[in-house]
């Protein structure tokens, strides 16, 4: 059992081989295979590598499954005093991939 823990998206995710994760849009066709450069920490019960701030050498494939809209967020703008209040929304383009394997 590898574990990583990879970078994407301005956001950190603790992965295994064989996971589906949801991250940030990453651009491809449905089907293709991808490549995350940016591995943080490899490791397993014996040995562990952790980089400064990656480790040299280290990547991980993983296979795009489909891009969706996730859930909706909803902010509110407000000024005090200036009678001024926005409500708005955002739904964030989202991919799921599954991890095929760690190097």
């Amino acid at each position: 059992m590898t574990l990583a823990i990879i970078k994407t998206g301005g956001k950190q995710y603790k992965i295994e081989e064989g996971d589906k994760i949801k991250v940030e849009k990453i651009e491809g066709e449905e089907g293709s295979v991808i490549t995350f450069n940016e591995v943080l920490f490899v490791g397993d019960e014996k040995d562990a590598k952790v980089g400064t701030p990656v480790v040299a050498g280290a990547k991980v494939e993983a296979k795009i499954i489909k891009t969706e809209k996730g859930d909706k967020v909803v902010g509110v703008k407000f000024k005090a005093k200036k009678r001024y209040k926005v409500k708005f929304g955002h739904r964030q383009t989202m991919t799921e991939v599954e991890i095929l394997s760690i190097k």
